[in-house]
């Protein structure tokens, strides 16, 4: 028999903890029947592991968040989720959480403190770090919670989010559920070391490891270590031993396991040996235990068939497209009277400065941002100002930070990520275009962050420090994408993004931050992102830019002053200004879509198909785009100039008059 410490718990509690613990067995073996019947299409069973869920979460406070995976289902009954509302959610009605836009445990709620998974597994670890600082600043001793499973420690996102949690002694509870496969691959197969707990040592943090199956030593010693951590804020990393009784979802099966794995775990069952326990504890008998049964046997009864009759979801196109961002009305903040000549980068600065002032819960976060103000020394003298637990250096690993700065979200606060520079935004694409991007419309909640893009050629940096990658984002819908191109717009549309709760990629290009100054307004405003402007009026063409595009038009032009053409600086590339570009057209009947992008798939695309469907009528040639090469970017100025769309824009032109 499993060994049981009962401690100074007294029959009425054990009582509670075995109604807890039984609850979601319960709930799983109806599903496996419905899927049986054809009534349900999918499940990811937990059998076998209830004690692991209900354990932990039990040990946690009710206002700690909880982020699991989607073997735990033990997590959300244990929140006292009602099971018509989790069945709602699986069965995709309108009354889910999601509202039929996604599936299974992959949704969160406010309500119960509880951040579901995206199907990329490790991503939410990186969550938990953000949701465990912003308690950290506001001086709330909280602990957070966080699930992954064994083979999810295979990823970046794992050591990542283990490493910041331990630099930053953040108080979160990293839960390894260690059930012996990850769907058909044997831990053999995934990790080399004996225990996925001596990770730990690596990270200079506390391991510890449990038996996952035995509810009461799970309980007692996350209960332990969340007191602890409120207190004395740290991570702590706890592999809890178990297996999964099931399929890693039912259509796949069990063959790959063998027999004897089946045999020796079902005699560790969690509910089975705590039953036992309290039977010889004299708490439970076989009477009481059938009348439990009998009880949640009606209440899931009655719970799964209204859920079945909940409301499927309507098709409205427009509110799905409206879905994809939080609420927000933009109201203006106009500029002030008083302007400042300034550089481009240090209008970026103070429209930084100003953000971090209006809003004292704003986190900025990046690669040697603190003492050292940043590679580009945008954030120089910063920490001096606002104190490093709002102006935070990172390690080196842009997925974990992107997803703190969501997790700072969740839980109350602003974020503003640099890139140290555009290129290296790779490393954090996956929270980016499917945390950032998605959250809102998945669950309802705000991404409120704004990522800081270095970006650009002109400098002769090569490959890795100088591509124009905002085609990667303007693709990806529930990202705002903006683009100032000069001083003016740089500051306000800093701020105006700071102040939207939906996530803004900002680019800012790094070949005009000293070679370009411009009058900037003293003080708070804000410029709107979704507005164009209109530099120049004219009759033969149009020319539709951005960026260091503008800059290239307007040194043409007033080269050419012969030539009379409406300039259109979109500033803003994802919501784009529609009616600036319908305009300029009808104004000029030619156009040409300039970017420093490379030319195949390239933000100009999208223009000139927009402009073919719904401009045709007024367009006296073809829409022509002049870009970049389609080639990596080389770091030789005599190569790279030539690589640079500026070297077409006259050919262009010329081709576009003459036609």
């Amino acid at each position: 028999m499993m060994q049981f410490d009962r401690k100074d718990k007294d029959d009425a509690s054990l009582l509670a903890l075995y109604k807890i613990l039984l609850y979601p067995r319960m709930v799983e073996e109806k599903m496996l029947i419905l899927l049986r019947q054809g009534r349900i299409g999918k499940w990811f069973s937990g059998i076998g592991q209830e004690a692991i869920a209900v354990g932990s979460t039990l040990a946690m406070q009710g206002d700690e968040y909880i982020l699991p995976m989607h073997r735990n289902l033990g997590v959300f009954t244990s929140r006292n989720i009602p099971l018509k509302k989790l069945m709602a959610q699986w069965q995709g009605k309108i009354s889910g959480f999601t509202k039929g836009r996604d599936r299974s445990f992959h949704f969160g709620t406010q309500d119960y403190k509880i951040i579901g998974m995206i199907s990329h597994l490790g991503p939410q670890m990186a969550l938990a770090d953000g949701i465990a600082l912003a308690d950290l600043i506001a001086n709330r001793k909280n602990a957070t919670l966080v699930f992954t499973g064994e083979g999810a420690t295979s990823e970046g996102d794992f050591h990542e989010a283990i490493n910041v949690a331990s630099v930053w002694n953040l108080p979160v509870i990293f839960l390894i559920e260690n059930n012996g496969y990850g769907l058909s691959t044997p831990i053999n197969e995934q990790f080399n070391c004996k225990n996925l707990v001596d990770r730990a040592i690596g990270y200079g943090i506390e391991g510890i490891q449990l038996d996952g199956n035995n509810i009461l030593e799970v309980y007692d010693k996350i209960s332990e270590v969340a007191k602890s951590i409120r207190e004395n804020p740290r991570p702590v990393l706890i592999e809890c031993l178990t297996f999964r009784m099931r399929g890693h979802e039912e259509a796949s099966g069990t063959k790959y396991v063998p027999q004897h794995l089946f045999d020796t775990w079902e005699q560790k069952d969690p509910i089975k040996n705590f039953e036992k326990f309290l039977i010889a504890e004299k708490i439970l008998n076989e009477d009481i235990i059938a009348s439990i049964k009998s009880g949640f046997k009606s209440d899931i009864e009655q719970e799964v068939e209204a859920a079945f009759n909940e409301e499927e979801p309507t098709a409205n196109n427009t509110t799905e497209l409206d879905d994809m961002f939080a609420p927000y009305s933009y109201k203006e903040t106009p500029p002030s009277e008083g302007k400042t000549e300034k550089r481009y980068i240090d209008a970026i600065t103070e429209g930084l400065r100003e953000g971090m002032q209006r809003h004292d819960n704003l986190v900025i976060m990046g690669q040697d941002i603190a003492e050292y103000g940043g590679a580009f020394k945008i954030t120089d003298g910063f920490v001096a100002q606002f104190g490093k637990s709002r102006v935070r250096n990172t390690p080196i690993c842009e997925s974990a930070i992107v997803g703190a700065a969501l997790g700072l979200s969740i839980n109350g606060y602003k974020a503003l990520v640099e890139m140290q520079f555009a290129d290296f935004v790779t490393c954090g694409f996956n929270q980016i275009v499917n945390n950032l991007a998605k959250t809102h419309y998945r669950w309802g909640e705000k991404a409120d962050v704004v990522v800081r893009m270095p970006t650009g050629a002109g400098t002769g940096a090569g490959p890795f420090h100088s591509q124009s990658n905002e085609a990667w984002f303007t693709k990806t819908p529930g990202l705002k994408v903006v683009y100032p191109a000069f001083p003016y717009d740089a500051k306000g549309l800093l701020i105006a993004a700071i102040e939207d709760p939906n996530p803004v990629i900002y680019f800012e290009h790094k070949y005009l931050y000293r070679s370009l100054s411009g009058l900037v307004p003293d003080g708070y405003y804000t410029v709107e992102i979704g507005k164009a402007n209109v530099l120049k009026q004219g009759e033969q063409l149009s020319i539709i830019t951005y960026g260091l595009g503008v800059h290239w038009a307007l040194e043409y032009l007033n080269n050419h002053p012969e030539i009379s053409a409406t300039l259109v600086d979109l500033v803003s590339l994802q919501p784009w200004d529609k009616e600036a570009v319908a305009n300029a057209i009808k104004a000029t009947g030619r156009v040409i879509i300039l970017h420093e992008d490379t030319l195949s798939s390239g933000f100009g695309a999208e223009l000139s198909a927009w402009i073919s469907e719904n401009c045709f009528e007024y367009l006296d040639a073809p829409v022509m785009r002049c870009a970049s090469l389609d080639t990596a970017i080389p770091m030789s100025k005599i190569l790279e100039d030539s690589f640079l769309a500026k070297s077409r824009l006259g050919e262009k032109v010329s081709k576009l008059l003459g036609y």
